[in-house]
């Protein structure tokens, strides 16, 4: 199905693009989620019309996400679980409790946004995970769990 990127996506292309996916990709996600619309000539006229308020808005949303990603630069982020003695977790520390802790200094972020690339963390010690606030912007923080 061809379709018209009504914003960047990673790994598919930028605003105004036509690209082609599969249907069920465009149907499910892409469609629903506004991030596309399907490349009729009417959708075609549409979006020219409204290309330089688009334009406006993703560089609105570029702006916010580089201002958080300025505000979580160098931030570290301490979390008390229950460890053994070999520094194992009882259980892990996940994307909601990451979320949670970040909540609890006066930071909201979407879940969905912090990227754990080796899964959940089972183990005492720091971490360096990746906060994706915006298909070209990320944001490192450290994660620091201790033993209760």
């Amino acid at each position: 199905m061809q379709v018209i990127l009504m914003e960047k996506v990673v790994n598919l292309g930028g605003l105004g693009d036509v690209v082609k996916v599969k249907d069920g990709y465009a149907r499910n996600y892409l469609i629903p989620q506004g991030k596309a619309k399907r490349a009729t000539e009417e959708n075609k006229k549409l979006f020219e019309g409204r290309r330089a308020e688009l334009e406006r808005v993703q560089g609105e949303k570029l702006t916010a996400a580089q201002a958080k990603a300025a505000q979580l630069a160098g931030l570290t982020v301490q979390l008390a679980r229950k460890a053994g003695v070999d520094g194992r977790l009882f259980g892990s520390v996940g994307s909601n409790d990451i979320a949670d802790a970040l909540a609890a200094q006066g930071i909201e972020l979407d879940k969905a946004a912090i990227r754990l690339p080796l899964g959940p963390i089972k183990q005492v010690g720091e971490s360096k995970i990746e906060i994706a606030l915006h298909s070209d912007v990320t944001a490192t923080i450290a994660i620091v769990i201790v033993a209760e």
